[in-house]
């Protein structure tokens, strides 16, 4: 991951004197480098701003940073808001307004006139809350003291979102082939991405794809195979299919870093000089945070590499996902979702193990695949749709089970999850929202996360969760069309 940072921006003015300012300055200061130790990303003092043109310049050099990853104001003192106009006018880096205040209680005591004017934040925040919501910009903002576990918890997840923003902005995906001939829901408008996302999405031949395949050194394999023995248990004997995989994956990445994509596509409907569906292959480069998409879904292949870059450490527990069948006996309803290979290692609750059995679909070689039971836990599923002049961003709650069958003849990565609200009522919402039957599943996202994304990408976001009913579902769809309608 890029070292990204976020800049601390103080509103303040001349009226209080430079002994006042001077305090402020420390105070913001000591506060940056005491919040950075328990952030992801560091919080960077910039200045104390007075003026109406400090603030228009250094919003000019956050925009020109590529390491900035977004803006973090907090107003200790009072801070007029019309000097915030223009420098806010221009900010195109995510924005948090962080509400709180040096001192965690009013002191009884020692409270006095000179205290007020030094500590101004309830004051200064509401002047500068109304100036971004009457410039409509799109904000988050985090309240609570600047200590505390949870309020940092919850500053932490904002900056994680903004370097998906960040990623977002430059990422490039790489589709080997076409979409899935017929289906409708992995089209999309790729112009309107690159536009409203940054995503640059082309194609790229098959046909060179099994050159950079040729020309792999078998030393390169040799070195792959022990990652996989040190990663994964091999419960095969047929090494030559596993060998197979790990030229497909080394060709792959080759080809990925060449041209800057950190995300990629294929299809079995075109494997033109392949022998085999990249399985293995397309798992572990998930596992090291590149994007996939199948059957061409190149809008699961880019948010599966945003939302890897959102989670812990820039590779969170997330993976492209596949709603299969449903278990719909009362008292036990659950989704089981899978996909034919190509399940991310991220999620697995235990070591996952290399097999080799037939695909029944491509026409091609048996491929070797990770096998595994995701985790336990509380999940998001997440699903961005182009509903034809907007995209629209669905995120369902959902709760990871293990598995209650064991399924021994199911060779592949599979999650069993009780939906939110529950599973029909679940089905439904997610029908009625459009969503794809591809998504991101991920441990480590969560749905604030997500609705603040959206919120920086300008885009429609709907949520399915437990307080989530037929009926409201319905309506807030139809207030959403009418709205994004005339945006």
């Amino acid at each position: 991951m890029k070292q990204y940072q976020f800049w601390f921006i103080v509103g303040s003015q001349f009226l209080y004197g430079l002994e006042v300012l001077e305090i402020v300055e420390q105070r913001a200061r000591k506060m940056a480098e005491t919040m950075s130790k328990q952030l992801p990303f560091p919080l960077i003092h910039k200045v104390t701003a007075k003026t109406n043109q400090e603030i228009t310049e250094i919003i000019k050099e956050a925009n020109y940073d590529d390491a900035c990853a977004g803006i973090v104001t907090w107003c200790h003192t009072f801070s007029p808001s019309k000097m915030w106009i223009n420098g806010l006018n221009l900010l195109q880096k995510p924005y948090c307004h962080f509400a709180t205040q040096y001192n965690r209680e009013i002191p009884n005591e020692e409270i006095d006139m000179d205290f007020m004017n030094l500590n101004q934040a309830a004051h200064g925040d509401r002047e500068h809350g109304f100036i971004v919501s009457r410039l409509r910009m799109p904000q988050k903002v985090v309240a609570g003291y600047w200590k505390d576990k949870e309020v940092l918890e919850r500053l932490g997840g904002w900056m994680k979102t903004a370097v998906g923003v960040a990623v977002s902005k430059s990422l490039k995906v790489m589709r080997f082939g076409d979409n899935m001939r017929e289906v409708a829901v992995t089209e999309g408008d790729k112009v309107e991405a690159q536009i409203k996302l940054g995503w640059q999405v082309n194609t790229w031949p098959v046909g060179t794809l099994v050159e950079y395949m040729d020309a792999v050194d078998e030393n390169e394999i040799d070195s792959l195979l022990e990652t996989y023995r040190a990663k994964y248990d091999i419960a095969t004997q047929d090494i030559k299919t596993v060998r197979y995989q790990a030229r497909e994956e080394i060709a792959i990445k080759k080809l990925l870093d060449s041209e800057g994509c950190i995300a990629f596509t294929n299809t079995f409907q075109d494997l033109y000089g392949m022998r085999q569906l990249p399985g293995l292959a397309t798992q572990h480069l998930m596992a090291q945070s590149y994007g996939y998409g199948g059957e061409g879904d190149w809008k699961t292949a880019a948010m599966t590499a945003i939302m890897k870059a959102m989670g812990e450490n820039g590779n969170g527990a997330s993976s492209f996902m596949e709603d299969y069948t449903y278990h719909l006996v009362k008292g036990q309803e659950y989704s089981l979702g899978s996909h034919m290979l190509e399940v991310c290692p991220s999620i697995a609750a235990q070591r996952p193990r290399i097999e080799v059995h037939p695909l029944g679909i491509g026409n091609r070689e048996a491929p070797a695949r990770l096998v595994f039971e995701g985790k336990p836990g509380k999940a998001i599923v997440v699903s961005l749709v182009d509903m034809g002049g907007r995209m629209r961003l669905i995120c369902q709650k959902i709760e990871c089970v293990k598995p209650i069958f064991p399924m021994p003849n199911l060779p592949v990565a599979r999650v069993m999850w009780r939906a939110m609200p529950n599973l029909e009522d679940g089905i439904a919402c997610w029908l009625m929202a459009g969503g794809a039957h591809h998504t991101v599943l991920s441990y480590d996202v969560t749905s604030e996360q997500m609705r603040d994304w959206a919120r920086m990408m300008d885009i429609e976001f709907v949520l399915i969760d437990e307080e989530t009913t037929l009926e409201k579902l319905e309506e807030e769809l139809m207030i959403k069309d009418l709205v994004w309608k005339l945006k």
